[in-house]
């Protein structure tokens, strides 16, 4: 498989593809290295996820850069994507001790609950953020004494590799973290179909989130899903409104808007709707789209030709408000647009682009705003703009979401639950209890009565 920079148009790299026999023969070994990784110690595993975070930590640097090629985002995103890895695999690396069950009263005897291991993990990471959703889903699964098989992205599987070699010198036993790049249909479809894996966590489209969650429940196979979004970003009349205009592009076009949390639908409420635009306009014309390299840029290109065009296509029979700049020349670029929306049936408004694009449509009251942010298939994140305390209960409550913020454009930490309803997905990672996700509660009742 040829990895493209998409700054450059450039192949940077060639990784050979996984095949179905080598999947076969890393499943195997992966579930023979579970045997004894579930008696580790929870100590012993806890302190060897934390050296695992060092070295990460040690190679902060090389895998922001590598990202640069590998993915296209900008060494500022970089780095903080690398610092989320070992952030995450600190945070865990607290849980394996504190992954207790319970002693329930029964009479005649003693109830108690156990959290047993699942057997081998596997995780199908995407191309759009390949070193976070990788570590959200090694993380725990690790942590809880199960072992790992990892498919990344196709077009971007280099940081995934590099972070399974910092395993392997972290002191993690041999096939504990598997990485196998290839195809979806090859290495993704045997992780479903194989009964020696366990649990399958998939981010990813929609479409094939469907058929990954078909094919679990054929086998009755646990599964994670973190699918797509058409999120809202709803100001009304009485915020911030400086704030909330010069924070919606980051919003939107973070990762070029290649993002299921993208707040990519903006609605405003229409008293307010000619004053905001104005100061939206300069956020947008000045965010700076630019070789991801450049310590200033803000912005990145596509991830492909392919993705582009996609995007383009939503653009071209659209009513632009207004667009900022992006480079010219090699690279899949595309500038930061914003559209205004006709009727909540426009298809911009409705699906999915995965691109720097915001569509704006307003509304008139809470009732209005609450029914437009629903309407859609989707119920991944969103944002909610309002100095009313008392509105922002009431609109955090009725919106289908499962990850939302007021006055702010970010909903997503490692420390809180994250994961969608309806159609976005299935399950919850991160937080607290993410380790309850890779784990069987086995109940024993013994008896005391003679």
């Amino acid at each position: 498989m040829e990895v493209v920079d998409p700054a450059t148009e450039q192949p940077v790299a060639t990784v050979a593809a996984t095949t179905v026999e080598q999947t076969d023969a890393a499943i195997a070994r992966s579930a023979t290295a579970f045997e004894k990784w579930r008696k580790v110690s929870p100590a012993d595993r806890a302190r060897l996820l934390r050296r695992f975070a060092a070295e990460v930590d040690a190679h902060i640097e090389e895998l922001a850069g590598l990202e640069v090629r590998n993915a296209g985002h900008t060494i500022g995103n970089a780095r903080w994507e690398a610092g989320n890895v070992r952030d995450v695999l600190d945070y865990y690396a607290g849980a394996p001790e504190r992954l207790t069950g319970r002693q329930i009263p029964v009479p005649g005897g003693l109830d108690v609950t156990f959290h047993e291991p699942l057997g081998v993990v596997g995780v199908i990471v995407p191309w759009n953020f390949p070193m976070p959703i990788a570590g959200w889903g090694f993380a725990p699964a690790l942590a809880a004494g199960n072992t790992v098989v990892l498919k990344p992205a196709e077009l971007t599987p280099l940081t995934a590799i590099r972070l399974g070699e910092l395993a392997r010198d972290a002191g993690l036993p041999e096939d504990v973290l598997t990485v196998l790049p290839g195809r979806g249909e090859v290495v993704g479809e045997r992780f479903v179909t194989h009964p020696g894996v366990r649990k399958v966590c998939f981010t990813g489209s929609t479409g094939v989130g469907k058929r990954i969650m078909a094919g679990c429940a054929a086998r009755v196979k646990r599964v994670t899903l973190e699918l797509g979004g058409k999120s809202a970003n709803v100001v009304f009349a009485d915020a911030d409104l400086e704030r909330a205009a010069a924070t919606a592009p980051y919003a939107a076009f973070d990762n070029a808007g290649q993002d299921c949390c993208a707040r990519s639908r903006l609605l405003v409420q229409r008293p307010v709707l000619d004053r905001f635009l104005a100061l939206l306009e300069p956020a947008v014309r000045d965010f700076r789209v630019a070789d991801p390299a450049l310590e200033s840029a803000e912005m990145g290109p596509l991830i492909s030709a392919a993705q582009r065009a996609r995007v383009d296509s939503y653009v071209a029979d659209a009513e632009s408000a207004f667009t900022g700049s992006c480079p010219a020349g090699n690279g899949f670029w595309f500038p930061p647009t914003v559209l205004l929306a006709r009727s909540p049936d426009d298809r911009h408004w409705r699906e999915e682009i995965f691109g720097p694009v915001i569509s704006v449509l307003p509304f008139d009251d809470e009732a209005e705003a609450v029914a437009l942010a629903n309407d859609t298939e989707y119920g991944l994140s969103g944002s909610i703009w309002t100095r009313d305390v008392g509105r922002a209960i009431r609109m955090a409550r009725a919106i289908d979401s499962g990850n939302l913020s007021v006055n702010s454009h970010s909903s997503v930490r490692y420390w809180t639950p994250f994961g969608g309803m309806k159609q976005s997905g299935l399950g919850r990672e991160l937080g607290p209890d993410a380790l309850h996700a890779f784990t069987d509660v086995k109940n024993v009742f013994i008896a005391t009565d003679e």
